[in-house]
């Protein structure tokens, strides 16, 4: 049973307005054991209409502190942050510096990496598409996993892998895996020789038949020796905490796993199912 979520917002990220006391006294209430709140660090986000997709990380630890210590004896709070991570070269190497400072000079216990921007366009945002069909935005999507997995050390589980599907005009949000077997495959190696896990985000299953990613990618990641699969729900909202982790621990068994892993001071624990 998953008795923890690794991916979910609060009024640290600029898409949220949760309090994360609101959080934790819900997830409590949904039986969860270990809840780690990633807050959105999205360095030189360019549509500044959304919001600046950074927080005050000072603040951040002493607001989590304080609720740690209050709560400590009704769940496990984890101090986490979700990092938007950039391909484009012009701005990159100072992305890099800044994240790796901001990874060492804090106790963060799980880091995760994903990708929210490519080549200064959001697929959040129609203008993405545009001028783009499915293929050229999940190619586009892929490569920039692919890079950021060779250019960037400072995270652990690459996150929501195929999110993109969530934005892509209707009627085309879904994919085959052999289409973009390539580059596909060469994320997930890049992922998997450096270390580095990915999830199961549930949020997926708001919108499309399948949890991100899909099957294929989690069987491949597999194939090729991944072993670090965190879990989360990428709630903004409190009531979405630990959303259809019964169908995620289904999913995942499907897969070949049996185990699903939560993060302490940047190291992985595995948990059986």
């Amino acid at each position: 049973m998953i008795t923890a979520d690794f991916h979910n917002h609060t009024e640290f990220s600029s898409d949220s307005h949760t309090p994360a006391e609101e959080h934790i006294r819900h997830a409590i209430r949904a039986g969860l054991k270990q809840l780690c709140i990633t807050d959105h660090m999205d360095r030189h986000y360019p549509d500044t209409s959304e919001g600046l997709f950074e927080f005050d990380p000072v603040r951040y630890f002493d607001t989590l502190t304080t609720l740690k210590e209050r709560y400590q004896s009704r769940i496990e709070l984890l101090f986490g942050i979700e990092l938007g991570l950039r391909s484009e070269p012009e701005i990159r190497p100072e992305i890099r510096d800044f994240y790796n400072a901001l990874v060492t000079d804090y106790p963060f216990d799980f880091v995760i990496g994903s990708t929210h921007v490519i080549r200064y366009l959001d697929p959040y945002l129609p203008t993405y598409w545009e001028t783009r069909s499915l293929h050229d935005g999940l190619s586009e999507y892929f490569e920039s996993i692919a890079e950021n997995a060779a250019w960037y050390s400072c995270f652990d589980v690459y996150g929501h892998l195929d999110y993109i599907l969530r934005y892509a005009p209707d009627g085309t949000r879904d994919y085959r895996y052999e289409d973009y077997r390539d580059i596909a495959d060469l994320a997930l190696h890049n992922l998997v020789y450096a270390g580095k896990g990915i999830e199961i985000n549930t949020s997926g299953l708001r919108s499309l038949p399948y949890p991100h990613p899909k099957k294929e990618l989690l069987i491949r990641y597999r194939e090729l020796g991944g072993e670090i699969i965190t879990i989360g729900s990428d709630a903004h909202t409190p009531d979405l905490l630990g959303f259809e982790f019964r169908k995620a621990e289904v999913y995942l068994k499907e897969c070949g796993f049996h185990y699903y892993t939560i993060f302490r001071g940047r190291k992985p624990v595995m948990e059986r199912l």
